[in-house]
């Protein structure tokens, strides 16, 4: 599965779901909030995935939730 913001490759990452054109776990995003740290220490910590990839995968999981409520 391929799209602008989410990539899932069994050549990448072993199938991880990672951030679109990067090598980057969405997982790591959600651990890095997780953990207090904020979104510009995630983005200053992984350069390859853009501002605008982040808070499109936020996004998505606010309507997730917002589904499974």
């Amino acid at each position: 599965m391929k799209n602008d913001v989410i990539e899932i490759n069994p050549e990448k990452v072993s199938g991880t779901p990672v951030f679109a054109g990067t090598r980057v776990p969405i997982k790591n995003l959600f651990d890095y909030l997780e953990g207090g740290e904020s979104l510009e220490d995630f983005l200053e910590g992984f350069p390859p995935v853009s501002r605008e990839q982040a808070i499109a995968i936020l996004e998505m999981a606010e309507v997730y939730q917002q589904l499974e409520n």
